[in-house]
């Protein structure tokens, strides 16, 4: 909450450069005002496959939020109650007290991020140092990290230093084979088109309706009261709750018209990633930092999910298994 800059002000200057000038005109010049954010993220849908535990498959829609660039968020001004000089107070008390997760973030943690629950939910980064000595990571399933023995889940915790070197021999063997990560990569462009074209159609088509209702309910009751039939204040509720469903249906048909641009990034990581990794040689792959990895395996939309035989791997490369039967080496099955 410290960190909203609703809650600091800001001089008529600072609002100026992230305002319209048709908006700071009518501020006043004497007083200060916080800055509510809108337009900070794009948000996406799309189907996920994943095992069920039971030799099956299950299905699930996942929303997807990614970050806009700061100059295409858009600020409006708002009242603030609180001194700045609080608020820049409370932000430096919050950053110099920085929790053991926050120390350890400088650590490159390769699947942060990435890694989901066998029982459905993401895996977090939790690091322990028990008696003050050696450092360990994982990777933990957020509702057993929150639960703990009170929730349902039973999967253990994934020691850093183990999955994440065998996620990465997994991955680097096929960015040595370009046709594969090609071939991969074109096959979740359609899977992600198809499903696109699939799902977008019918609900584009129900909250178009829904608009359409809601103009013509609009439209009606505007009549009614106009006729005497309802008060003015009637009028004003039923409007309300209809501007709500609008909104609603406005922002669903925006999340569908998204989901072509998501396409479109998919091209390019599958060009990026052919033009600057696929084909690499080996021991350049082998010297990449975890920053490195992990941003190759966005481009990939790697997904990890521990399972009985070993690790299930979804994105560009969905369907591949990475099992744990022999230590020595895990194969591809």
């Amino acid at each position: 909450m410290v960190d909203n800059d609703v809650y600091r002000p800001h001089t008529l200057e600072e609002i100026a450069k992230i305002a319209a000038p048709e908006v700071v005109a009518w501020l006043n010049p004497d007083k200060e005002y916080g800055v509510q954010w809108f337009n900070r993220q794009k948000v996406g849908r799309e189907t996920i496959s994943e095992p069920d535990g039971e030799g099956g498959r299950r299905y699930r829609i996942r929303r997807t939020f990614a970050w806009r660039p700061r100059e295409e968020w858009i600020g409006v001004p708002v009242p603030a109650y609180l001194s700045r000089d609080l608020v820049d107070q409370a932000r430096a008390a919050m950053a110099s007290n920085k929790g053991l997760e926050r120390k350890y973030l400088a650590r490159e943690w390769e699947l942060r991020g990435l890694m989901r629950c066998s029982c459905g939910a993401k895996m977090v980064i939790h690091s322990t140092q028990p008696n003050s000595r050696h450092l360990y990571h994982y990777y933990t399933c957020r509702k057993l990290k929150d639960l703990r023995k009170m929730g349902p889940c039973r999967q253990r915790s994934l020691q850093a230093s183990s999955v994440e070197p065998m996620i990465w021999e997994f991955i680097s063997d096929l960015l040595k084979n370009p046709e594969l990560i090609r071939a991969g990569m074109n096959a979740l462009i359609e899977r992600k088109r198809a499903a696109k074209s699939r799902e977008a159609g019918e609900e584009a088509a129900v909250w178009v309706k829904n608009l359409e209702e809601c103009a013509r309910l609009r439209s009606a009751y505007q009549d009614q009261q106009a006729a005497g039939f309802m008060t003015l204040e009637e009028l004003g509720s039923k409007l309300k709750d209809l501007e709500g469903t609008r909104k609603l249906a406005q922002a669903e048909l925006t999340v569908l018209e998204v989901q072509e641009e998501r396409v479109e990034e998919l091209k390019k990581d599958r060009d990026a990633l052919l033009e600057s990794w696929a084909g690499i040689l080996p021991e350049a792959l082998q010297d990449l930092r975890g920053e490195e990895r992990n941003r190759i395996y966005r481009m990939l939309r790697l997904e990890v999910t521990p399972t009985p035989e070993g690790y299930s791997v979804t994105g560009a490369l969905a369907g591949f298994l990475y099992s744990r039967t022999d230590t020595s080496r895990p194969m591809l099955l």
